[in-house]
């Protein structure tokens, strides 16, 4: 599968950006992906996570309430949208499939074997 993320930029603190992952290769509709996020000298973090269906998804405590995960299986795309922006936000974000394709959500990102470029968010206080 290949993945293209999107949507990223610069906004001041308390403003909104929509991430955009763009999938193609597999049949979407079949697995879960998560957004990760990784600021310069920090791990790769889970953001949140949507399975196959939606009908499961999983946030980080920090952006609970704040960030929204939903997808579009008919066109392939999962979204985050990310309110209330905060300077600690700030971090390059990654969509990613865990390996085997698997429709179940995971936190730990070596159980993800599928990722995007990353797009760049930056929330300026």
């Amino acid at each position: 599968v290949q993945l293209q993320a999107s949507g990223g930029g610069l906004v001041q603190s308390g403003g909104s950006l929509r991430l955009s992952c763009a999938a193609s290769g597999r049949t979407f509709s079949s697995y879960s992906l998560g957004w990760f996020r990784q600021a310069p000298g920090k791990e790769r973090e889970l953001v949140a996570a949507i399975s196959w269906n939606g009908g499961s998804t999983y946030y980080a405590d920090s952006v609970k309430g704040r960030f929204t995960i939903s997808r579009e299986n008919a066109k392939n795309t999962v979204f985050l949208q990310m309110n209330s922006l905060k300077p600690e936000d700030t971090a390059v974000y990654y969509c990613a499939v865990p390996r085997g394709y698997s429709p179940l959500i995971y936190r730990d990102p070596r159980e993800y074997d599928y990722w995007g470029q990353g797009t760049l968010v930056t929330v300026s206080s």
